[in-house]
């Protein structure tokens, strides 16, 4: 994964799974003493019963965060834009139906920058909404094993 400078990571509502995203990977990044990477997440809507635009993280996201020693504070759901496609190098999908809503969005995906998140640890499968199961401890191993496998890669370059 040569020049990723900055690296997106969308979900539905930018809430739970994605600002989790977010903050593991810029932790990761962090302790492996790699700098000059932006990270940062965003929405695919901005649909008032997932967390509307400019909401913090869900508090049981959060709570997963901070457990780990991860702050949050300060993050505010943003909805994913058409334009965000020229200023991102790398978009992490958290399932199918973002990597979709991400392609009709940006038309396509004609540099290949829409991945899902566990593609980096070699399966297809999709990581599932906590806001639905309840399960953000899960979720949070399951990103975090995902920025791992993009850390490697970044690491590897």
């Amino acid at each position: 994964m040569k020049n990723v400078k900055r690296i997106t990571f969308v979900c539905h509502g930018n809430v739970c799974r994605s600002p989790m995203a977010e903050f593991i990977m810029r932790d990761l990044l962090q302790k492996a003493g790699i700098s000059g990477i932006t990270v940062d997440s965003a929405a695919t809507t901005d649909d008032e019963i997932f967390g509307a635009v400019g909401n913090p993280v869900y508090p049981a996201a959060r709570y997963e965060l901070i457990r780990r020693g991860l702050d949050p504070s300060g993050k505010r759901a943003r909805r994913v834009r058409a334009d965000d496609y020229e200023k991102s190098d790398l978009f992490v999908c958290m399932d199918e139906e973002n990597y979709r809503d991400l392609g009709a969005l940006f038309r396509g995906d004609p540099q290949g920058k829409v991945k899902k998140i566990l593609s980096f640890v070699g399966s297809d499968r999709d990581v599932s909404d906590p806001w639905y199961t309840g399960k953000f401890a899960e979720v949070y191993v399951e990103i975090e094993r995902g920025c791992k496998g993009i850390l490697r890669l970044i690491a590897s370059d």
